[in-house]
């Protein structure tokens, strides 16, 4: 009986020390994660800017288009 409790007890502490491993390596996982999102989100947002700055410039086609359309349209005899 004794020598039972010591393999459970030597396989609980292998058990300990592989479940603090692994939760050391979670934590550098998760500390990586958390820094890939927040450059992904800064990449985003600039990509963003950039677009909506690219959106207030007009566009000076469709005016020009809409005028040639209605020249097109009218016929003279």
């Amino acid at each position: 009986m004794e020598r039972l409790n010591s393999k459970l007890y030597l396989q609980n502490c292998y058990i300990i020390q592989e479940n603090e491993r692994l939760r050391k390596k979670a934590q550098l996982l998760n500390q990586e994660n958390q820094a890939l999102l927040s450059e992904l989100k800064q990449k985003l947002s600039k990509a963003n800017s950039k677009a909506s700055a690219a959106n207030t410039i007009p566009d000076l086609n469709l005016s020009s288009s809409a005028s040639t359309t209605s020249a097109a349209n009218s016929t003279d005899p």
